[in-house]
C-alpha cells in the first residue's frame, strides 16, 4: 500500500533535518518513540540502520515503514512524494 507524504511526516523529517546528526549519534540516541504526532510514531533503530515508523489510518489501522536519512532528505527536497508502507504484524 501507499500513502501520500503529508505535513506530519514532513515536519518529523524537517525536525530529523535540523538536529544535523551523522548516523553513528543516531545510533547512540535511538528511539523508537522519538517523534510522535497524531498519526505517526517512530524514531531510529541502529539495528535497520534507518528511521523506523507506525502509521495510523483513520480507522486506526498500524501500518509500518522504514526511511533511510537519505529518503529523509529526498522528502524535504520534493523528489519523494509517497511512501509503501506494510500493514503491522
Amino acid at each position: 500500500m501507499k500513502i501520500k507524504i503529508d505535513i506530519e511526516l514532513r515536519n518529523i523529517c524537517d525536525e530529523i533535518i535540523k538536529k544535523s546528526l551523522p548516523i553513528e549519534q543516531w545510533r547512540e540516541i535511538e528511539s523508537s518513540d522519538q517523534f510522535q504526532t497524531l498519526n505517526y510514531c517512530g524514531g531510529f533503530d541502529a539495528t535497520e540502520d534507518e528511521f523506523c515508523f507506525s502509521f495510523f489510518d483513520k480507522s486506526e489501522k498500524e501500518y509500518w515503514f522504514q526511511l533511510s536519512l537519505n529518503e529523509i532528505e529526498r522528502i524535504k527536497e520534493g523528489s519523494i512524494s509517497e511512501l509503501n508502507i506494510q500493514l503491522a504484524d
